[in-house]
């Protein structure tokens, strides 16, 4: 960075809002919803059948039964990151917190959709985890870099740009249509998500489990 300063007018501390808010969404989601990882799992060995006894809501109990502190250690390395990049005032706290958790979400409701094609495909592990896998690297990226198809997908089915580039935007320089725009996607995708989970769960064929959860 100090012998290319500007990246299509992106600067290292633009980069380190960008990483600090995808590390720190990222943290927050294997931290409180670890098991999203699992759930292709879940759902091809039969192991929902636990789950559907319980008198917990299924996807909730499933997305909770998991966590990896490791997480804890993103989320404070993303919290550095926003720190040091000398763009966050103390002031802009409650600010950069809602937009990790837009982010969160967006990342947990991708994670939902992406394992829960185990219900249509069976073993989907592999290519849940791939795109699970593109989400962040894409989201890393300084938004500038893509356009048209590309910059569509991003913000539809591998919506990159709302776990990274519009969470960075609100934070580096807030506006009503920037947080209006995160607001609305992160509750789009949890939705969409939620559905295609319990449209799946309809669809689910017991494994005939008699073990349960505590």
């Amino acid at each position: 960075m100090q012998r290319v300063p500007s990246l299509r007018g992106w600067h290292l501390a633009d980069v380190e809002v960008l990483f600090g808010v995808v590390a720190a969404a990222f943290g927050l989601t294997v931290t409180f919803a670890g098991g999203v990882k699992y759930l292709g799992r879940l759902i091809d060995d039969g192991n929902l059948d636990t789950l559907l006894i319980q008198p917990k809501p299924v996807l909730v109990h499933a997305l909770g039964m998991r966590s990896q502190p490791s997480g804890l250690g993103d989320l404070l390395s993303g919290v550095l990151l926003i720190a040091l990049s000398g763009q966050v005032s103390w002031r802009a706290v409650p600010i950069v917190a809602g937009a990790v958790i837009a982010g969160a979400l967006v990342f947990i409701a991708c994670g939902i959709m992406f394992f829960s094609l185990a219900f249509w495909i069976g073993k989907a592990d592999t290519l849940a985890q791939q795109l699970w896998d593109l989400l962040i690297t894409f989201a890393v990226y300084p938004e500038p870099l893509f356009g048209g198809m590309l910059r569509l997908l991003l913000f539809t089915a591998l919506p990159a740009g709302f776990v990274g580039y519009v969470p960075a935007r609100v934070v580096r320089a807030p506006s009503a249509a920037n947080v209006a725009l995160l607001a609305a996607g992160a509750v789009v995708y949890i939705a969409a998500a939620v559905r295609m989970f319990e449209h799946g769960l309809r669809r689910y064929a017991s494994g005939s489990r008699f073990s349960t959860f505590g």
